[in-house]
């Protein structure tokens, strides 16, 4: 079953109650893409399995990049937790540069 690789979102049971409360399991999976999406500190396209709603979340939150270093460890596929160390490997030695520049 697809699951999402930022937000960990998977199949979920539920019950369809009918008029006699008659109880049916049933499963819904969430609307899962694979996408492809910019990263601004790797400066390089990343495809991932996500769920439309994390696409929506992601956009109002303010970017791809953004996104994922605020969401925790413990949430994220490995492929995606390989992603969040590079932008902050990424991140960290942009700003040693940067300070060298200034200074």
């Amino acid at each position: 079953m697809p699951r999402c690789e930022l937000t960990g979102k998977g199949p979920v049971v539920k019950n369809l109650v009918s008029h006699s409360n008659i109880k049916t399991k049933s499963t819904a999976s969430p609307n899962i893409q694979q996408k492809r999406v910019f990263s601004r500190s790797l400066k390089q396209m990343v495809s991932l399995k996500m769920a439309t709603s994390t696409i929506r979340s992601m956009e109002h939150m303010g970017g791809f990049d953004v996104f994922l270093l605020n969401q925790p460890n413990e949430k994220l596929s490995k492929r995606a937790l390989e992603i969040k160390n590079r932008i902050q490997r990424q991140l960290k030695g942009g700003a040693k540069s940067a300070k060298g520049a200034k200074s």
